[in-house]
C-alpha cells in the first residue's frame, strides 16, 4: 500500500494510505496545492462532497483546511474502511463516510454543498455523468472541482449550467475548477 500526504492545514504532512485498486489515482500534491491556492487556503465553514473519495485526499485536505462538513462517498468497501480508519486516526469529526455509488447518491440527493469534488476512477469515462449529477448539489456561490483524462468540453458545461473558472494540467491529469453559470439578463 502506498500513500500521499495532506499538504496544508491542521493535518499537514499526515499520511493517507492508498490501496492498489483499479482506477485509483490520488490527486497529486502539486495539483492539490494549485486547487487550494485557487480556492484560498482557508475553507472554514464550508460544506464539501467528495463524490468518488478513493484515498480521501481531496476530502481530508478540505477538512484539514477548516471545512465544517465533508461527506465522502465510496462504493468500494475496502476503500471505505480505509477512509474510516483515517477519519478515526485524525479525529476528523467533521468527516462522514458513506458506502454508496456516487452517481446514484447524487442523483437522489437534495443537499447543497459549497464544493463538490468530482474525481471518478481514472479512465472510467464517468466525468460527464458525474458533472451532470453534481450540478444540482452546488450551492449558489459554490463550485465543482473536476479531475479527468482530458479537458472538459465547453459545450457540456453550457448544457449543464457550469462555467470554467480555472484549469490546469499535470501529466495525464486535467483539472478544472467550475462555477455555476451566470444566467443571461433580459
Amino acid at each position: 500500500m502506498n500513500g500521499v500526504r495532506i499538504i496544508g492545514g491542521a493535518w499537514k504532512r499526515s499520511k493517507l494510505p492508498v490501496a492498489d485498486r483499479p482506477g485509483l489515482r490520488p490527486t497529486p500534491d502539486r495539483v492539490r496545492e494549485t486547487l487550494f491556492n485557487w480556492l484560498g487556503q482557508d475553507l472554514t465553514g464550508w460544506s464539501c462532497l467528495d463524490a468518488f473519495a478513493g484515498s480521501g485526499a481531496l476530502g481530508f485536505e478540505a477538512a484539514s483546511r477548516g471545512a465544517a462538513h465533508v461527506l465522502m462517498l465510496e462504493s468500494d468497501l475496502q476503500l471505505a474502511r480505509s477512509l474510516a480508519l483515517t477519519r478515526e486516526r485524525l479525529h476528523a469529526e467533521q468527516v462522514r463516510i458513506e458506502v454508496a455509488d456516487a452517481l446514484d447518491w447524487m442523483g437522489r440527493s437534495e443537499a447543497a454543498f459549497d464544493l463538490v469534488f468530482v474525481d471518478p476512477p481514472f479512465g472510467a469515462g464517468l466525468s460527464e455523468r458525474a458533472l451532470a449529477a453534481a450540478r444540482p448539489l452546488v450551492a449558489p456561490d459554490g463550485g465543482v472541482y473536476l479531475e479527468a483524462t482530458r479537458p472538459v468540453d465547453p459545450r457540456l458545461l453550457d448544457r449543464i449550467g457550469l462555467s470554467l473558472h480555472r484549469a490546469g494540467r499535470a501529466g495525464a491529469v486535467h483539472f478544472h475548477l467550475l462555477r455555476l453559470a451566470k444566467l443571461a439578463g433580459p
